[in-house]
């Protein structure tokens, strides 16, 4: 009986955790202060990155620029591709 509260109260910190990474992924990611995602995800747990991926991002974010999800080597290569198209 003890094992399997255990086990279940392992398997919520787990999940409590994940969503306070993702919510502060998320929150760097439209902009804002990596610590105010975390503090999202750490005080309400799942509902954080929920709320996160609602929130709006800013306009210089990478969340306008590159994408959710997009990185990788070339990023430098696209934001200067992007800024060279909408300058002419």
């Amino acid at each position: 009986m003890i094992a399997l509260i255990g086990a279940k109260a392992l398997w919520l910190v787990y999940i409590w955790l994940l969503s306070a990474i993702a919510a502060s992924y998320l929150a760097e990611r439209k902009g804002y202060n990596e610590k105010l995602g975390l503090a999202f995800g750490l005080l309400l747990s799942i509902l954080g990155p929920i709320i996160w991926l609602v929130w709006p991002a800013r306009a210089e974010s990478k969340w306008k620029k590159i994408g959710p999800f997009g990185r990788g080597k070339d990023t430098e290569e696209r934001l200067a591709a992007i800024e060279k198209a909408t300058q002419n």
